[in-house]
């Protein structure tokens, strides 16, 4: 695991981005995992201006979200593919036909998780899955207690995670209590993972995930058995860090950096 601070919410996105970019310029035919939140509508805003100014082409690109509400067809406002479709998908040269999501309408749901897996094998497995974390230090839905091995399954949501999304649905009540989930060992299955955190009222958490013991209590943990997975931070969620300062050594002075500084 490397963690990256960097000064701003604003510069952690764009360096997120960056390296998303980068990625997809040396592997155009990427499988990308991705992730939805508040958080990501400014990385996909950077992809969408390097695909308008810079042309950065995602025509043979192939994306899997991690997760999808169960109960939401695609043409709900709230479901996770009409925010695909809305910050990313309409706005690049991405063929449709190769973004996938979970069914959250599918009758079948085990059978639905099932196939998710199989396309993502048949793929060839994701290159790099970006990820974002809930204040319960979940990845993808997997909240407390989720199995470090577990595979794409329906999953009950915390009150926490209730809490947090209530505001997109006009409240608590309303938030679907389940959701379809790629599991933790499909996320450590990626070859690369990007974690990106942002904001004060994460710091705690993310010094759980980054720097304390590995345990089901907290999904994110799990990125540090992952052999190639880069954390990038705010100053804001990274105040908690006990190691904060040699992780600003790290980008001001390796090699490997200085192209993004």
């Amino acid at each position: 695991m490397e963690v990256i601070i960097r000064p701003t919410a604003e510069d952690a996105c764009r360096l997120s981005a960056r390296l998303i970019a980068d990625r997809l310029r040396a592997q155009p035919r990427t499988v990308l995992g991705l992730a939805t939140g508040r958080t990501m509508e400014r990385v996909y805003e950077h992809l969408a201006a390097a695909h308008a100014f810079e042309g950065l082409d995602f025509s043979l690109a192939v994306t899997f979200n991690l997760d999808e509400y169960l109960g939401l067809g695609p043409r709900d406002p709230r479901s996770y593919r009409w925010y695909m479709n809305t910050h990313l998908f309409s706005k690049v040269n991405i063929d449709p036909r190769n973004t996938y999501l979970p069914d959250g309408l599918a009758r079948d749901v085990d059978a639905e998780c099932a196939r998710y897996e199989e396309l993502m094998r048949e793929m060839g497995g994701i290159d790099l899955q970006l990820l974002g974390m809930g204040r319960t230090g979940h990845i993808g839905f997997n909240e407390p207690l989720s199995a470090m091995r577990s595979r794409t399954r329906a999953k009950a949501l915390s009150e926490t995670t209730l809490e947090q999304n209530a505001e997109l649905f006009g409240g608590v009540a309303n938030v679907p209590r389940r959701a379809i989930t790629m599991g933790v060992g499909t996320i450590l299955d990626s070859r690369r993972c990007l974690l990106l955190v942002t904001g004060e009222d994460k710091a705690w958490v993310l010094a759980k995930a980054v720097e304390g013991p590995v345990t089901s209590m907290i999904s994110a943990t799990a990125l540090q058995l992952h052999p190639e997975c880069r954390v990038i931070v705010d100053e804001e969620a990274a105040q908690l860090l006990e190691n904060r300062d040699y992780y600003r050594w790290i980008f001001d002075n390796e090699p490997e950096w200085e192209r993004y500084r």
